[in-house]
């Protein structure tokens, strides 16, 4: 990881129920993001929601989910879209180039390319044999050009750097992006192009908890958080890992003191010395140095949230429109580089050209390259084209931009296709090498039971997401009549399932190395009436068309994933008013690590 800030840098969710008003708990934000350095400051933002996450609108289809028979509940008196890409044009939509090119003229055909000091760089330093420039490159037509290293770890710098046309290629994590809009999108000439992913952070980020901190300290969870006092490094994507594990967890930002440094590994030494601090968010290899305490519990790691914090570069707006064929030449190298960085060879070699180039032992390097999984074509295509991608770049892009956005970071949001450029990646699927490229970051789930994955390991979160069924149904899209003005209409007893099961996609998305346990509920207005075993038969129906919903939206999702269970009317919704029936009729959502804690 780097050792310098930022290394490692929806629609509003409501439910409307026939004759039933359901208010939701939100969630609410820190002021300000990044404080002064080792200050905390109070937090005065409107809650957030669950689904306040989820940007994107999700069309509503009907479903061939059939009832259940039987009467388990009392009576209320109160077609799943498959992978497809985006049908836009990518040039159509990104802002035309304005004014004359600023940025230096390419000297000898040499790219200024930045970069930090992070692992996920490798295939391009081995490609490039080092700093540069001295490897050379070709564009698609055979013209050479070189690529000069720039090592600028500082994110703010960089920014300016690149403004300033100083480098024609920047780096950043994807969520900091939308924070570099706010400013680069006074100058057409800046706008970032995207081109291409480099990597998934994997393993390298982590959130480390004092067993003290925790109700069971065995098994601490997101939720014994709340309260504490966490320290993580300003201006880089902690904050956006922290955010969104506790959104996610059920706890409120607000809940907790957030403290700053100025880099991760300065969290990592002010959680070990002042004892006060229950958490801290930092990088490799300090949460693993922590977590040999025992005193200490690594909670989540980006290997079990594998497709949360996506590193990126992207060229400045002028000089991709100067040199197209200069972005598709280093697309095609930086895949070359993968494909390189594969062999027991190419790791030391990329270890030995990191080494020099970031003044890290060799032996070092090589154990950093562990830290991120290099993103392959395919997974690039998937990445950047399918739209049903629960991790794709739309829904990283909004859920960064959602949240910065509310803290006060952004005034003027810009949308993911102003800056998504796929069409170097959409061009490159007609040469058979990409064609028959396969997505090699797939998690190999074997079927298990909620009993076994509850034993196995403690819960990281509990996701707490309402599906209203209608009574004595585990249909997901039930209908019901309505009778307005003399006029009788149909209408989705629950309009907002889509919403829901975007968030719940996403989640599992981002947890893409970890099991997802579906519970769901009953409500107990038939309790000593009908027998228990009819009500536990309808809830493990519900938790099953939630599975089979998710898996037909997201096809990319396993579904050995996901373990359903079916809970009855055991636990209501809201112990001190176990009779609110229709928020009793319910799923709740379960994330527990692939494997236990050493």
């Amino acid at each position: 990881m780097s050792d310098q800030p930022g290394g490692r840098p929806k629609t509003a969710f409501y439910v409307v129920l026939f004759l039933v008003v359901l208010a939701l708990a939100g969630y609410g934000m820190r002021g300000v993001l990044f404080p002064s350095a080792q200050q905390s400051q109070p937090q005065q933002q409107t809650p957030i929601t669950p689904t306040d996450l989820q940007q994107a609108s999700t069309p509503q289809t009907t479903s061939t989910t059939t009832d259940a028979t039987g009467d388990a509940e009392a009576a209320d008196t109160s077609n799943v879209t498959t992978v497809k890409e985006y049908n836009f044009v990518a040039s159509e939509k990104l802002p035309p180039v304005s004014g004359v090119s600023s940025y230096e003229p390419l000297a000898d055909r040499t790219v200024k390319f930045a970069l930090n000091v992070w692992a996920g760089w490798a295939p391009i330093v081995l490609f490039n044999e080092g700093k540069g420039p001295g490897k050379v490159w070709t564009t698609p037509t055979g013209e050479p050009f070189k690529v000069e290293l720039i090592l600028s770890d500082d994110p703010v710098l960089m920014r300016d750097a690149y403004a300033a046309g100083k480098v024609h290629i920047g780096w950043g994590t994807l969520d900091m992006v939308p924070l570099f809009m706010e400013e680069l999108q006074k100058d057409s000439r800046v706008w970032p192009r995207i081109y291409q992913q480099v990597d998934w952070s994997n393993g390298g980020d982590g959130i480390v908890i004092r067993r003290s901190a925790a109700k069971d300290p065995q098994r601490p969870t997101i939720a014994d958080l709340r309260g504490k006092k966490i320290v993580l490094a300003q201006n880089s994507p902690s904050h956006f890992f922290v955010l969104n594990a506790l959104i996610n967890g059920g706890v409120q930002p607000a809940e907790v003191d957030f403290i700053y440094t100025q880099d991760a590994f300065q969290a990592a030494a002010a959680f070990n010395t002042n004892k006060e601090i229950a958490a801290c968010v930092s990088w490799a290899p300090d949460i693993y140095k922590l977590t040999e305490l025992p005193s200490n519990h690594l909670l989540v790691t980006t290997a079990t949230a594998n497709k949360l914090i996506a590193d990126v570069w992207f060229a400045r707006a002028d000089f991709a429109k100067d040199h197209p064929d200069i972005c598709e030449g280093l697309v095609r190298g930086i895949f070359e580089g993968m494909e390189m960085a594969k062999t027991d060879e190419g790791k030391q070699q990329a270890a030995g050209f990191m080494s020099k180039l970031y003044n890290i032992p060799g032996d070092e390097c090589l154990a950093m390259l562990g830290d991120a999984h290099s993103t392959n074509y395919a997974e690039n295509r998937d990445f950047f084209m399918n739209a049903n991608n629960p991790a794709n770049f739309e829904r990283t892009w909004n859920t960064a931009l959602y949240l910065y956005r509310h803290i006060g970071k952004i005034s003027a949001p810009v949308s993911f296709d102003k800056v998504m450029d796929f069409s170097i990646i959409q061009k490159l699927g007609a040469e058979e090498k990409y064609a028959n490229s396969k997505n090699e970051y797939q998690v190999a789930f074997t079927p298990k039971t909620v009993q076994s994955i509850k034993a196995e390991s403690g819960e990281i979160l509990t996701k707490v997401v309402t599906f209203h069924f209608f009574p004595n149904s585990y249909d997901l899209y039930k209908k019901i009549e309505t009778t307005e003005n003399g006029k009788t209409t149909e209408r989705p007893y629950d309009p907002n399932v889509d919403f829901v099961l975007e968030e719940v996609g996403k989640l599992a998305g981002q947890f893409g190395a970890a099991r997802i346990i579906i519970e769901g509920h009953t409500d107990s207005s038939m309790k000593g009436k009908i027998p228990a075993n009819l009500v536990k038969e309808l809830s493990d129906q519900r938790a099953n068309a939630v599975k089979e919903a998710l898996v037909n939206k997201f096809p990319s999702l396993d579904p050995k994933q996901f373990a359903a269970q079916g809970l009855g009317w055991d636990v209501p919704a809201d112990p001190s008013n176990p009779l609110d029936q229709a928020k009793n009729r319910r799923v709740e959502v379960k994330v527990y690590p692939l494997e236990a804690a050493e």
